[in-house]
């Protein structure tokens, strides 16, 4: 089986600093490199098993699964029980969200984290009605003018 990379694609940030997918899902989700990695596995595949992850990524049990309890808290992925597994414990298989519906739900997170931090950076950057003693209005155009 091969190993899923993650490709290296980066956007600019006004920094200047560049941010790539495990960045932004990293602050959005609070995901790490590996929750990323398992992401994109499930969403390049069908449903798969804890052990044909661990093959695929090179990864431990343990963190496989530590993802995959991430990843399904957030509802990024499903746990589907492995059909006709009838002995035993039962096996789950673990697959994303369709393609399309799962880039919608991670665009929308996204639109809201940014909605809510313009809301805070708009509140704590609003000026008070007297600010260090001078009274100030805002005109028609959006623009404060000291009185």
């Amino acid at each position: 089986m091969s190993q899923t990379h993650i490709s290296g694609a980066r956007v600019k940030l006004p920094s200047g600093k560049d941010a790539g997918l495990v960045d932004i899902l990293s602050f959005c989700y609070g995901l790490s490199e590996t929750d990323v990695q398992v992401l994109v596995a499930l969403a390049k595949a069908d449903a798969k098993g804890t052990e044909d992850l661990e093959e695929d990524l090179k990864l431990s049990k343990a963190s496989i699964n530590r993802s995959l309890n991430k990843l399904l808290e957030m509802g990024l992925v499903m746990r589907i029980k492995e059909p006709g597994n009838k002995a035993g414990r039962p096996r789950y298989l673990y697959k994303t969200r369709g393609y399309k519906e799962l880039k919608e739900k991670i665009l929308e997170d996204i639109r809201n984290c940014a909605e809510s931090m313009a809301k805070l950076v708009d509140q704590e950057f609003s000026i008070s009605e007297t600010s260090e003693g001078v009274a100030s209005a805002q005109n028609q155009d959006g623009f404060i003018e000291s009185k």
